[in-house]
């Protein structure tokens, strides 16, 4: 049994997403795994160490809030993707998070690596996996090139490749009109466009049919259902293609 997902709009590790950070882990709990809560930093694996140290700590902190065990897994590139110990360290864990950074670089580095291989097959046996920012843009097919909107899309990695997702869309993207954001994520007619707000995600769990709101603000489907904004609590009835 697949376990649950959730596509974060912002907010990773802090207290205001501990509640839904503790209740992925729980999902999985429930499924057998372990109390271990993977960090996968390689979205910013191109900012200095200092940033990379602050993603550590911040962890460290939500993870003792939650009472798990911590793991960074230092992968930064695409040759990190390819160590085998931390593939293996993956192995049912109750938590993997891929964090937010640069989702470009991101999809480069991980596609066709044992650690992704392992993050897949691990999620496929009931662990949680939770993309924020990048690491929810990343998990489409395509990932699209907001700032350079004529440069081609990077290839996703398709675990959900039906689903685009526009991250910090109430910081960042509210402004820009549904029909323009389709354009953005380069969307066929087919696939389902999500603006996720800040501190906000849809999440689906292992155990339902539908996607769920969880957090501050809102998760608007921009297309491919009825156009809608959803808050905190409301369910919302998109097609479900992990592969």
């Amino acid at each position: 049994m697949p376990g649950s997902i959730a596509l974060v709009g912002s907010g990773e590790y802090l207290p205001a997403m501990a509640d839904l950070e503790k209740s992925l882990i729980d999902d999985a709990l429930a499924l057998g795994k372990k109390p271990t809560y993977i960090q996968i930093p390689t979205a910013a694996g191109r900012e200095s160490q200092e940033r990379l140290d602050y993603w550590r700590e911040l962890g460290k902190a939500q993870a003792e809030r939650l009472g798990v065990e911590q793991i960074f897994l230092p992968i930064y590139n695409r040759e990190g993707a390819f160590n085998p110990v931390f593939a293996d360290l993956i192995n049912d864990a109750a938590l993997i998070y891929l964090s937010g950074g640069d989702p470009h670089h991101l999809a480069h580095s991980l596609r066709d690596t044992p650690v992704w291989e392992s993050i897949v097959a691990n999620w496929k046996s009931g662990s949680s996996l939770a993309g924020c920012s990048a690491g929810a843009m990343v998990l489409s097919a395509h990932v699209p090139n907001f700032r350079m909107i004529k440069r081609e899309p990077t290839p996703g990695l398709s675990l959900l490749p039906d689903i685009r997702v526009i991250p910090h869309f109430n910081k960042f993207f509210k402004w820009i009109p549904d029909s323009a954001a389709t354009v953005l994520l380069h969307a066929p007619d087919d696939q389902i466009v999500l603006g996720i707000d800040e501190l906000t995600a849809a999440v689906k769990r292992s155990t339902k049919h539908s996607w769920q709101v969880h957090g501050q603000a809102k998760v608007h489907v921009l297309k491919g259902s009825p156009t809608h904004a959803y808050s905190d609590g409301d369910e919302i009835a998109l097609p479900f293609s992990g592969n």
